[in-house]
């Protein structure tokens, strides 16, 4: 399907507007945070840095993303509970990053704000069937679309925090997802989504300056929470509904770094018995550290990994679930071949 040049110069828009305004408002979202206590003071081991870094920044962030998504989307009722929705979350973050919140009602507001995206709509009905031995090609969830809806939103919510570890990572890994479901949403013509995600990578673009190692502010939790939330209630209101046989794979390959990272965590942390949303540092990000490689190198890799499952996200729609599958089977070799090889370097 051809890209008309009017969607084109809409999303466009919606990226370059969601940019400026991010990078504008990122310095005054600085003060602010300052002024409020929201600072990131290197207190455990987990903390990479070494003084005190203002945080919230995820605030400019959500400035672009709302102004640019009012400018150039549709008010359509999906769009009303992701707004509704992201919010809720926003709020929640910046009251997180000023004072603390206990981590079990930080998990029950977000469940609040998932429940508000399924009372205006945003649901998962159907899955592809996972069971390729099967004659049936889609799985109806019927009565169970509303909790697997719920534990989705919620669960990607959390995930992009999970990797919010290193200067530039959790908001470089969105835009990448980003960037990959907004060219499948644009192939395939779902112009009010493609909108959205153009604002959400312009306001992660404005906002990634100030975030590079030496990071000058960190979106924090008001940042992180809110990215993967819109991601996963974009991905519902999209990916899942048109796709056929590879609806579940797209979003799932788009977002593979943050969900294989929180899904390794919680194992991790329950085999330990602790909390699972616990923090500790068990994180990829903080492994590779580990293994000698600097913050720019270590983003550097997760990058890569995130654009590599971004491209077969995008072959699997327009060349095909071999190619994808081909693609991700290389790479995984490649990784594999790095990974043994640098641990088994000589130390120096």
């Amino acid at each position: 399907m051809q890209i008309e040049l009017r969607a084109l110069l809409q999303v466009l828009l919606a990226a370059a507007t969601a940019l400026i305004i991010s990078f504008i408002s990122t310095p005054l979202v600085r003060q602010l945070a300052r002024k409020v206590g929201a600072v990131d003071v290197p207190a455990d081991g987990r903390r990479v840095h070494d003084h005190p870094i203002p945080r919230m920044g995820g605030l400019a962030i959500f400035f672009g993303f709302i102004l640019s998504v009012l400018l150039f989307g549709t008010i359509d009722d999906s769009l009303k509970g992701i707004l509704l929705g992201a919010v809720i979350i926003v709020i929640m973050g910046m009251v997180d990053d000023i004072v603390p919140l206990p981590a079990w009602l930080k998990f029950i507001i977000q469940i609040g704000a998932a429940v508000v995206a399924v009372l205006f709509g945003i649901r998962i009905d159907i899955l592809s069937n996972p069971f390729f031995w099967m004659e049936r090609e889609y799985i109806a969830l019927g009565i169970w679309s509303v909790p697997v809806t719920v534990l989705w939103i919620v669960g990607i919510t959390n995930s992009v925090n999970f990797i919010d570890g290193l200067d530039g990572l959790a908001v470089g890994v969105s835009t990448i997802a980003s960037l990959s479901l907004l060219v499948i949403s644009m192939v395939f013509g779902q112009m009010n989504i493609s909108v959205m995600l153009a604002a959400l990578v312009g306001g992660c673009l404005g906002f990634i300056p100030y975030n590079f190692n030496p990071a000058k502010i960190f979106m924090g939790d008001t940042g992180a929470l809110m990215l993967g939330y819109v991601l996963a209630t974009l991905s519902v209101t999209g990916l899942f509904k048109y796709y056929a046989i590879i609806s579940f794979a797209v979003p799932v390959l788009a977002l593979a770094l943050p969900i294989c990272d929180m899904i390794f965590a919680i194992v991790r942390r329950i085999s330990k018995g602790q909390n699972p949303m616990s923090p500790d540092r068990g994180h990829i990000h903080h492994r590779l550290i580990d293994m000698g490689l600097s913050q720019k190198q270590s983003v550097a890799v997760l990058y890569t990994i995130s654009a590599v499952m971004g491209i077969a996200a995008v072959l699997i729609t327009t060349s095909g679930e071999l190619k994808a599958l081909m693609l991700v089977l290389i790479f995984a070799l490649v990784a594999v071949l790095g990974m043994f090889i640098m641990l088994n370097r000589p130390k120096q």
